[in-house]
């Protein structure tokens, strides 16, 4: 695949990215060669291997779905710059 001037200017607007007209082509050249690295990735064979991290087959252990409100505001707080009770202090804003 291969992106021409004007699919760069529409990446650049949408990742908010100002280019000027003599940084096209080099952003260009850039892109086109990342698409083709993804591109040689896809054509190996992964058909059999098991995934090195992320799942498969590990299975985090269930936890009971119970609803608690922590009971440990005395130890979140206890470095708190500043606290109103069992809340953190924090600055007025408004505008």
């Amino acid at each position: 695949m291969s992106l021409d001037i004007a699919t760069v200017r529409r990446i650049a607007a949408l990742a908010r990215i100002r280019l000027e007209e003599g940084e096209l082509a080099q952003a260009q050249a850039e892109l086109n060669g990342i698409l083709g690295w993804i591109e040689q990735l896809q054509a190996v064979d992964t058909e059999g291997v098991e995934p090195m991290a992320g799942g498969g087959a590990v299975a985090l252990r269930p936890r009971p779905d119970a609803v608690t409100d922590g009971g440990i505001a005395d130890r979140i707080l206890a470095n708190a710059p500043d606290r109103q009770g069992e809340y953190f202090g924090v600055p007025k804003v408004v505008e």
